[in-house]
């Protein structure tokens, strides 16, 4: 549980992330950390997260210091996050420096990693396509559509494009198959490059493929 309640703030945007990793809201500081926070909730190397979860002692600052975030993965690895704008870190740079020192040596003794996030690193053309493909989350595809549409891509060799597949299931469906289709990628059914802005035809392929 959080050491730190986040306070509201008239200068950054606060509340709560719906995140499918947990059983409970988990509360954001500014819209670059809920940012962060939807990168996290669909890497499927991440088993969970918290916020504000641990207190560091830092010599001569009584408050200690409290990183951001908790991430722990699926490969019992655990990492320690700041996330901040560039700008502020730069700006601040002489205030946080014994904190981040402070939290190296704290993740070096337990074999954690301390990290730090700026904009450069999250705001990406993965989170532009995981925004884009988060409007359909609560999709639920039906048996057969998610049958016929992996039956097509085996049928193409396991790689096709978005278009191609709406036209083999059927060009007058395509605004029923296409909520179908993102349900799907979003889902790990169909793979795509989510490092790259998507095209309006994207290619995709099926889970073990190689691209």
């Amino acid at each position: 549980m959080p050491v730190r309640k986040i306070p509201k703030n008239h200068l950054v945007v606060t509340g709560g992330f719906s995140s499918q990793k947990s059983d409970r809201m988990i509360g954001f500081e500014g819209l670059l950390e809920k940012d962060y926070m939807l990168l996290l909730d669909f890497d499927p190397a991440v088993s969970d997260y918290e916020e504000q979860p641990i207190r560091i002692p830092v010599p001569k600052v009584p408050q200690g210091y409290v990183v951001d975030l908790k991430v722990n993965y699926h490969s019992q690895s655990t990492e320690l996050v700041e996330v901040k704008p560039q700008h502020y870190l730069d700006k601040h740079a002489q205030k946080y420096a014994p904190k981040f020192e402070a939290a190296h040596s704290y993740c070096a003794e337990r074999g954690w990693r301390f990290v730090i996030q700026t904009e450069h690193d999250i705001r990406t053309p993965r989170l532009s396509n995981l925004k884009f493909l988060r409007r359909y989350r609560t999709v639920q595809p039906e048996e057969h559509q998610r049958e016929a549409l992996l039956r097509c891509m085996t049928q193409s060799g396991g790689h096709s494009t978005s278009d191609e597949l709406l036209d083999q299931l059927g060009r007058n469906k395509r605004e029923d198959w296409l909520p179908v289709l993102w349900s799907m990628l979003l889902r790990g059914d169909l793979i795509a490059d989510l490092d790259t802005l998507l095209p309006p035809n994207v290619p995709l392929r099926l889970p073990g493929r190689t691209s």
